[in-house]
């Protein structure tokens, strides 16, 4: 069973959405430290982290922000398209252990251009919006 369905652009509707949860981890957040090149001390450094208005170490904005490419894609389906564009908004921190579930969905259809706004989210395990944003998602690049 492939991961990505096959959906033409004419099947979607408002409302549609794809959600993929995962579970931020030490090694998430170490990786993503060394691929990015983010080493800020609140998210590698605990005594420091500590000391900060968050009590610990955080995970990356960006890396948690991450998680929507995956719902992007999901949503978008076979044969995709591309990401144009995405806005975020950081309300809460989140720290390794926490749950979180990100969440794309269908807020307008642009007939004329092919193309998706969607609005895009990410929650914890308590169900606290931790990123909201939006994203123009281009359907069938080819």
């Amino acid at each position: 069973m492939s991961f990505y369905e096959t959906k033409p652009f004419e099947a979607f509707e408002l409302g549609d959405r794809a959600t993929f949860t995962k579970t931020i981890s030490e090694a998430d957040i170490l990786l993503f430290a060394a691929i990015s090149g983010d080493n800020y001390s609140v998210h590698v450094d605990e005594e420091y982290a500590k000391a900060t208005r968050f009590g610990g170490r955080i995970a990356h904005g960006l890396l948690t922000a991450s998680l929507i490419s995956a719902t992007n894609g999901m949503l978008l389906q076979k044969p995709g398209g591309i990401s144009l564009a995405q806005t975020l908004r950081f309300l809460k921190p989140v720290y390794p252990g926490d749950t979180i579930t990100a969440c794309s969905e269908v807020v307008e259809i642009i007939l004329d251009k092919r193309r998706l706004r969607c609005r895009t989210t990410c929650t914890n395990q308590r169900g606290e919006l931790v990123i909201d944003g939006e994203a123009l998602e281009q359907k069938d690049m080819q």
